[in-house]
């Protein structure tokens, strides 16, 4: 016991160091909860793949970052860091149970049609490499909001508190990036 007392006394310090702005403190606590957290979630999630868990560090590490200046000195810090990773591990559940209700396993996907172009979905774009390029065209607070809202599937909150924005800024640079990617992708000849 007097270990994990030691333990968080040092946590909490680097915490409240890093709050007062000290970089170095700070990337100690990032690199000292980083294999902590894996434990954690391994523990936790112990069907997740290896690839989902080192996702789900790196969103409770990024969700630490957003939420720092609501940390209290005076509280401990294990248990106010093991909500944001019980938050981000209920996150990452609710996302797997979405798109596990999507999915159908089979062997061979159902054809409809023989024709290749009938059985492609009008919605989907088939060209990753042309959506890779029009990503890089996209400017970086545009691009930013895609990949958190679009690919990684952060609510609007977790975004705005990821990228420091206002959620209405946010919206705005999605629409506005969407907007911009349909135009370059449709343009294509």
């Amino acid at each position: 016991m007097a270990g994990y007392v030691e333990y968080e006394q040092r946590l909490a310090g680097l915490m409240r160091a890093a709050q007062s702005g000290d970089r170095a403190a700070y990337s100690e606590l990032l690199s000292a909860l980083a294999p902590l957290t894996k434990r954690v979630m391994r523990k936790h999630l112990r069907n997740a793949q290896s690839q989902d868990l080192e996702d789900i560090v790196q969103e409770t590490l990024l969700s630490l970052h957003a939420a720092r200046r609501t940390y209290d000195p005076a509280r401990p810090f294990w248990p106010w860091f093991m909500a944001i990773a019980r938050n981000r591990t209920a996150d990452y559940a609710r996302r797997h149970v979405r798109r596990a209700g999507h999915e159908v396993l089979t062997d061979r996907p159902p054809e409809t049609f023989s024709a290749y172009d009938a059985n492609r979905s009008a919605d989907a774009y088939g060209d990753v490499e042309a959506l890779a390029q029009a990503m890089t065209q996209l400017p970086p607070g545009q691009r930013r909001a895609i990949e958190l809202t679009k690919l990684k599937e952060m609510t609007l909150n977790e975004a705005a508190a990821a990228t420091g924005t206002s959620v209405g800024a946010l919206k705005v640079s999605v629409h506005r990036g969407m907007s911009a990617l349909r135009k370059a992708l449709g343009s294509r000849g």
